[in-house]
């Protein structure tokens, strides 16, 4: 085939792109229409200007094609998929997701720190139909609360078997797959590797599922929590930080008084969590998660094998040491949360941020002392531009931007008038 296929996410973390032709492809940098950093995620162009808007017509960007990204689509009569991103545009790298997490890798490299990665997503899965949310309940791909469940795979073989089949071929290596608790819902853990190919990976990951979705009649569904009596969707991040010859330099099982780096680390990431919140749980939906008893994180907190916490330390062994991020959801953007994860934790590396750790023991759903996350994507967004400190974490171009995508989405929530709205309403009041 004499195109190639190339992708880069939007702030939303949706997969956008375009087949270009091999003259076109070898010119390495293509013009791309800015209008990707001024639409939200059902393409309706924001009523307020940031990078760009009406008042500069919306013109071309300069993309760049990422070679070392190359990839063979399996599934496509062997196509070439390339990744790209704006990191040689002045305006649209300080927007651009990939671009973001491109640079703070960067400082960490110039400190002889390599950070590695792992994502690891839940999904439900829906069989194919023209509305498939109106009867989502009764369309599940498997019925009934079976974790692990070896006859529930069975009975999705073929595209279980396919799916993985595929995610090898396109290079994208599975650690383990299995079904969580609940009607129709999977779980994939991505093998750990260097921070950007790990987001990359997960960009690509969800883009697969999708793609072999299509071709079994089902429908994956990556929302946080889509229906209220179920378990919700989270994209826990599994990381750790190296030195240049690959060695694993983070140190958890005396980490309290430790002044570590491992220690101003993780102190950077709990600092940061309550103001970063919006980027952990980017949707309206990502906050029907976050609730407790849900296997979700509700308050800032760490502990030992910890699973009620937002941050779990894994410590089994020495080598593997590292931290699990649980507080973002199936619905996050991965380059964004890996940024924000990084940009916090490079934070407190450098300001070696004493805030006295307090190991979370027990339940921390019950524990009262800790401090609390925000309940509404409204909420954390009053936090996000209300923060002296973000300006100092994060690019405070992107930080502007992303305030204005996110009060962008409160307001769209805000003028519908909901199902539930119309049920609990119509006719008593």
């Amino acid at each position: 085939m004499n195109f190639k296929k190339i992708a880069f996410t939007d702030v939303d973390g949706v997969l956008r792109g375009k087949y270009v032709s091999t003259a076109k492809f070898e010119k390495k940098q293509l013009g791309f229409c800015d209008v990707v950093f001024g639409w939200d995620i059902n393409d309706k162009v924001y009523e307020k200007d940031s990078v760009t808007g009406w008042y500069s017509g919306f013109p071309d960007g300069k993309l760049t094609i990422d070679l070392e990204s190359e990839r063979q689509i399996p599934w496509e009569s062997k196509t070439k998929m390339y990744l790209a991103d704006f990191y040689e545009d002045e305006k649209l790298k300080n927007v651009c997701p990939r671009s973001l997490l491109k640079e703070i890798i960067t400082k960490y490299h110039a400190l002889g720190v390599y950070p590695k990665v792992g994502f690891e997503y839940e999904w439900f899965n829906f069989k194919k139909q023209d509305n498939v949310y109106e009867n989502a309940v009764e369309n599940t791909l498997t019925k009934g609360m079976f974790g692990y469940s070896l006859v529930r795979l069975q009975q999705s073989n073929e595209f279980v078997h396919e799916l993985l089949s595929y995610l090898q071929g396109f290079d994208i290596a599975i650690e383990g797959f299995h079904t969580e608790t609940g009607p129709g819902v999977f779980e994939a853990a991505l093998q750990y590797t260097n921070a950007l190919k790990a987001a990359d990976d997960a960009v690509l990951f969800k883009h697969t599922v999708k793609e072999i979705g299509l071709k079994h009649q089902i429908t994956p569904n990556f929302m946080a929590k889509w229906n209220e009596d179920l378990p919700g969707c989270g994209c826990h991040i599994h990381l750790s930080l190296h030195d240049s010859s690959g060695k694993n330099i983070t140190e958890l099982k005396s980490i309290q008084n430790s002044n570590s780096i491992s220690e101003y680390f993780l102190e950077g990431i709990l600092h940061g969590m309550v103001p970063l919140q919006a980027i952990y749980n980017p949707t309206i939906n990502s906050y029907k998660r976050l609730i407790e008893g849900s296997w979700a994180a509700t308050s800032v907190s760490w502990g030992y094998q910890n699973r009620t916490t937002a941050v779990r330390l894994i410590t089994d062994e020495e080598k593997t040491q590292h931290i699990e991020m649980r507080l973002p959801g199936a619905d996050v953007n991965p380059y964004l949360a890996l940024y924000a994860l990084l940009a916090s934790g490079l934070y407190g590396i450098q300001q070696k941020k004493n805030l006295q750790l307090n190991e979370q023991t027990g339940n921390a759903y019950s524990a009262s002392e800790n401090k609390l996350l925000a309940k509404s994507l409204e909420q954390a967004i009053t936090v996000m531009e209300n923060s002296n400190e973000l300006p100092k974490m994060l690019n405070e171009q992107f930080l502007k931007h992303y305030i204005l995508t996110r009060k962008w989405e409160v307001s769209q929530f805000q003028k519908t008038v909901t199902n539930w709205e119309l049920q609990r309403y119509f006719e008593i009041v």
